[in-house]
């Protein structure tokens, strides 16, 4: 049995969808997959077409996130994007404490595609790491960026992981408290980040992390070697087959969006996105880049 964890709310639960599809297609008809998805108020209606998806070799379970988390609230410093704040960002942090009946699992964002079956993630040894993850190469030759990791966090950039993909090693992260610890420099200090739960992650994993193959984390960025025979596409930040022509892997996120009842949903959205979103697009990238630049300069980081 392999348990998996997502993290939703109804704005992403078509991308949910099509990254279930993806992964039970590529499932080995004779292991269980127990999906597991915390969400933030997510409506019934989504609920039970997520649910629809269940195949004989998988269940998939909705947890709501539970009130602890109330102390992260909506700030500048906490957002991922300077136009975006969502908890579920955050609730990666805290699933070895809510499920003390694993001692490994698997977390994936929901815009992911999977290429491979995921069980041969979950059967990479983790010794006594904390996590598994793969290098972020996405920010190799951005030098806001490859500064702002370095010198901002405090990690090598060249070491420095995507917290789309993590294999969880659930006892040994609930051994040394690691959500405790987060919850504490979060409140304590207020630290400002353009990568508000990866930060944290990289920091307090430090050391105690197993890099992964990077084909378990295909990032489609721009200029950026493409990965042949991906296992796991991740369409991070603002590279979105959903939103923009000619995104590297795309062709892996269509064949299962077509799968999925939230096809012509997804179709309206691309349709609907506009010049004007392209433009602020740009500018919330910029933005990023500005205080990246200016959170590794600071004192409190």
């Amino acid at each position: 049995m392999i348990p998996i964890f997502f993290a939703s709310d109804d704005n992403y639960a078509p991308f949910l969808s099509v990254a279930i599809i993806s992964l039970l297609d590529k499932s080995d008809k004779n292991k269980f997959y127990k999906i597991h998805v915390i969400h933030d108020n997510m409506s019934i209606e989504n609920i039970k077409k997520i649910k629809s998806l269940e195949k004989p070799n998988s269940e998939i379970i909705f947890t709501p996130i539970n009130n602890n988390l109330e102390c992260i609230n909506d700030i500048k410093d906490n957002r991922l994007r300077p136009d975006i704040f969502t908890l579920t960002i955050y609730f990666r942090l805290f699933i070895p404490e809510m499920f003390k009946e694993y001692d490994k699992a698997i977390y994936i964002d929901c815009d992911i595609v999977l290429n491979s079956d995921i069980s041969e993630l979950y059967d990479i040894p983790l010794e006594n790491n904390y996590i598994g993850a793969c290098r972020d190469k996405s920010i190799i030759g951005i030098k806001e960026f490859e500064n702002y990791f370095t010198n901002g966090v405090g990690i090598d950039y060249r070491d420095y992981i995507n917290s789309g993909v993590l294999l969880l090693n659930m006892k040994e992260l609930r051994n040394k408290k690691i959500s405790e610890k987060f919850l504490y420099l979060f409140n304590k200090y207020h630290f400002e980040n353009v990568d508000p739960d990866q930060a944290y992650i990289n920091f307090l994993c430090n050391g105690k992390i197993k890099y992964l193959d990077n084909t378990w984390d295909a990032m489609p960025n721009l200029g950026k070697e493409k990965i042949d025979n991906p296992k796991l596409i991740h369409y991070n930040l603002f590279f979105k087959p959903w939103h923009y022509d000619n995104i590297t892997y795309e062709e892996y996120f269509w064949q299962y969006a077509k799968e999925s009842v939230y096809y012509e949903e997804i179709l309206n959205m691309k349709k609907n996105y506009s010049l004007e979103d392209k433009q602020k697009d740009d500018e919330h990238l910029n933005d990023m880049l500005k205080r990246a630049s200016a959170i590794a300069e600071s004192s409190n980081n």
